[in-house]
């Protein structure tokens, strides 16, 4: 298993619809979720930064991302969410949220 943490923006004039639409996330999205091995996933939010928490319980993180990156019903939501996030300025081309280093664990 594999800890990730992520950030991203929101912009101020969506904070509302953004957490609205997150009270419901659409079925499909959350089948191809735990599809995808991630487990224990939750967003946080604080003004308008996102944080995003998960574990990956699977063995191959590139394939199962591609697989969600491929998901008709995953797409139109990512779709939906994207005009309301704004990436900041150092997330890598190919990435959309911002992956934070892990500097502490315990159990």
């Amino acid at each position: 298993m594999k800890r990730y943490g992520q950030t991203i923006r929101i912009k101020k004039e969506y904070l509302e619809l953004y957490v609205k639409e997150h009270a419901a996330v659409w079925p499909g999205v959350l089948a191809q979720i735990k599809k995808s091995n991630i487990q224990n996933y939750s967003i946080f939010l604080h003004e308008d930064i996102l944080f995003s928490y998960f574990e990956y319980t699977g063995d191959n993180f590139t394939t199962d991302m591609k697989a969600m990156a491929q998901d008709p019903e995953t797409i139109k939501w990512w779709e939906y969410m994207k005009p309301m996030q704004e990436q900041w300025p150092e997330t890598p081309q190919e990435e959309w949220w911002l992956n934070m280093k892990e500097v502490f664990h315990i159990d």
